[in-house]
């Protein structure tokens, strides 16, 4: 019996020693942080390559033609025959002046060219039985003419106390209304405005064009007829559905301001250009070559900076300031800070920490890719 509790007191002491030897160990590695994986993060390899590039600029919604509605002749209005602000078409009666003067002195007139021409023909048959001299026959003639010139003034004055429009388009406010006296052409009545087409001017600055003046293809595009495509940005944030063509180009810079005025037809049937509206005109067409450009969420803004995750040296992770250009489509063009190679982080910069590992992985490998591609807001 006595042999028994030896052993069994032996084996009791192994037991604590080995459970007093593991929980010193667990002790010990309590006071240690555990060893994560370096987190996944996506990125791409920036290599130049030629990458479609716009331009945005304010822009002024002109009509296509405006026309200053001025009478003829003078007189008191007795009617205004248009409603402001309706669609008007040529030949549409506006005004109507008094025509009791007017039509007095046509009828004073077509008297005197009847008189002329019954003694025209009563002397020019005498003429050849020589019972008349040539002198009164050429008399007769003279004045038949000078009736008849002064009938057709008097009958253009008698028509022009109807004020009609002469091109189509909306009709402005009225600025004399029906009693008041128009002097003649010095009056102002109202304006019609063309809209449809309409023209959109904007005014790129001296800068930006010295530097398309630099690029070839780019001062292929900058004058009228050319291939360059002009898309309208409406105030709501929407883009108008159809594109313009560049039409003129003002041959010198504004002195006041130190821009050049450019200006694009667009077609207007459904009038949503309006004049005087101001808009967004995007040019496209133009392309940077040898460009480096990441995606648009792959920048990152802060403290009055922006910059990048570039994956360096043994998948070392670091910040780099970069200087953006323009956007393009779902891109953006890097002017300065990248280089070509360098392994730009585009998803997980969430998990990145300057200075530490990462497990970098190519942006299309990327699972998570997909679902936080998302689309672009309005450009810059």
């Amino acid at each position: 019996m006595k042999i028994l509790d030896s052993q069994w007191r032996r084996r009791v002491r192994v037991g604590a020693t080995a459970a007093l030897a593991l929980f010193l160990g667990a002790c010990g590695r309590r006071g240690q942080a555990p060893a994560f994986p370096p987190p996944e993060v996506a990125v791409v390899v920036v290599q130049p390559s030629t990458v479609p590039e716009s331009y945005e600029f304010s822009a002024e919604v002109a009509p296509y033609r405006r026309v200053e509605v001025r009478a003829r002749v003078d007189g008191i209005i007795q009617e205004r025959a248009f409603t402001e602000g309706a669609v008007v078409e040529p030949g549409q009666v506006l005004y109507r002046l008094d025509r009791v003067r007017y039509d007095a002195s046509y009828r004073a007139a077509l008297a005197r060219f009847a008189n002329a021409k019954r003694t025209l023909e009563r002397l020019e048959p005498l003429l050849g039985q020589h019972a008349v001299a040539q002198q009164d026959v050429d008399n007769a003639r003279s004045e038949y003419e000078a009736s008849q010139a002064a009938l057709e003034q008097v009958k253009k004055d008698l028509d022009d106390t109807d004020v009609r429009a002469e091109i189509p388009g909306r009709v402005g406010r009225t600025e004399l209304d029906v009693g008041a006296r128009v002097t003649g052409p010095a009056d102002l009545l109202t304006t019609i405005d063309r809209l449809d087409p309409v023209y959109v001017s904007f005014r790129p600055s001296s800068a930006q064009l010295l530097a398309w003046h630099q690029n070839v293809r780019a001062r292929a595009l900058i004058h009228p007829g050319s291939a360059l495509a002009v898309q309208v940005e409406l105030p709501d944030g929407s883009v108008l559905p159809r594109t313009g063509r560049l039409d003129f180009v003002a041959p010198a810079l504004d002195p006041a301001t130190g821009t050049q005025e450019f200006r694009a037809l667009f077609s207007n049937p459904d009038r949503l250009l309006m004049p005087g509206q101001f808009v967004r005109a995007v040019l496209v067409g133009f392309a940077r070559e040898s460009a480096l450009a990441v995606p648009l969420r792959a920048v990152q803004s802060g403290l009055g900076r922006q910059f990048v995750y570039v994956v360096g040296v043994g998948d070392t992770a670091k910040m780099r300031d970069v200087q953006p250009g323009p956007w393009s489509g779902r891109l953006w063009i890097i002017d300065r800070g990248l280089n070509a190679g360098d392994r730009v982080v585009v998803d997980g910069v969430q998990k990145v920490i300057p200075g530490r590992p990462v497990r970098p992985v190519p942006l299309a490998d990327s699972a998570s890719a997909a679902s936080r591609a998302q689309p672009p807001g309005p450009g810059r």
